[in-house]
């Protein structure tokens, strides 16, 4: 799709969300304290906010923002979007998003996700059991904004959305009502189980599977309309979807990447009982969806900041964020 198709319905479903223009994001972080759902867990929240935006530096992550900007004045109940990053991510995976978002009228949060992040990629068992926990840990996050954030008497409980790429897609559609396979996961080729079967560390992975397939995956019917890019789609055949009935914006890249292929995502397109709104990300791989590195990650060389060749990523981010803000206010937006 054109980038100025992607930019005008933004510019007229964000219009009507909410009688106060933001003209910046305000931003904050939460901590949600360990209790007996889950351990720890860090995150952020982003909030429509009228001062001008300035930087924040966050290690090598550069965001545009306000720190703890209050909230517009009155009374409004705003929509709430929560966000779910793929493997090895963190909160701040989709910060530009969350911006545009929150400058679009919503509150929106995310969370590094408790057994599955930054600081924990590459363990021995590749922290498989977080394809299950992942569900419970938006679930905590989403009980944490209702409950325990400082301003929780601002969000409309009634109007929750859910963004989530690759291992985060995959979590938006279980919260959603999806079955997921586990035995059609591919084994990867990094495991210790591909080259030495009979090893400690191959025992340990399959340890793992067998905690993945004994905890319970939690369903969440708080949220009301997801947006979900580059899923692991392999892990859902049509009967594994039938559940799922909330409005999903779904986003595939061209060439895929880190295990997800266009066919799977595409083979999710077809499966879901109610037809999704359907997106082809132009020239892009996989971490194409992740923001916009900073210079400093550019310069570390870090795998996610690769592009295809052809592919530029803040001008496809312009257009991304536009949509999904777009699609996020005619599912959430305010009654009338």
């Amino acid at each position: 799709m054109r980038l100025l198709h992607l930019l005008r319905p933004f510019c007229l479903a964000a219009a009507c969300l909410s009688a106060v223009f933001a003209h910046a994001a305000g931003f904050g972080t939460i901590d949600i304290p360990a209790d007996r759902e889950g351990p720890a867990m860090q995150g952020a929240v982003w909030t429509p906010c009228a001062a001008p935006a300035g930087e924040i530096k966050l290690g090598r992550n550069t965001i545009q923002g306000v720190r703890d900007c209050p909230l517009p004045p009155g009374n409004a109940r705003l929509p709430l979007v929560v966000i779910s990053h793929g493997y090895g991510g963190s909160f701040l995976g989709h910060h530009d998003t969350a911006q545009a978002l929150a400058d679009a009228g919503f509150i929106v949060a995310a969370i590094s996700h408790s057994q599955d992040n930054f600081q924990l990629r590459g363990g021995p068992d590749d922290r498989i059991v977080a394809l299950a926990t992942r569900t419970t840990d938006i679930k905590r996050l989403i009980d944490h904004m209702l409950q325990k954030w400082p301003a929780h008497g601002r969000i409309a409980a009634d109007r929750i959305g859910f963004y989530g790429f690759s291992r985060g897609g995959y979590t938006g559609l279980v919260l959603a009502g999806a079955h997921p396979d586990f035995e059609r996961l591919p084994p990867l080729p990094s495991s210790p189980c591909a080259t030495q079967p009979e090893g400690k560390a191959c025992e340990w992975v399959k340890q793992g599977f067998q905690e993945l397939l004994a905890t319970p995956l939690t369903h969440d019917a708080r949220i009301k309309a997801a947006v979900i890019a580059d899923p692991l789609g392999m892990l859902f055949d049509a009967r594994g979807l039938k559940n799922v009935k909330i409005p999903i914006e779904l986003w595939a890249s061209t060439y895929g990447g880190d295990g997800v292929t266009p066919e799977s995502v595409a083979a999710v397109r077809g499966n879901l009982p109610v037809a999704p709104e359907w997106h082809v990300a132009d020239k892009a791989e996989h971490f194409g969806f992740l923001a916009p590195c900073s210079q400093a990650q550019l310069d570390a060389r870090i795998e996610i900041c690769r592009d295809a060749p052809g592919f530029d990523r803040f001008d496809f981010h312009k257009a991304f964020n536009a949509e999904v803000a777009a699609f996020f206010s005619r599912r959430l937006g305010p009654t009338h």
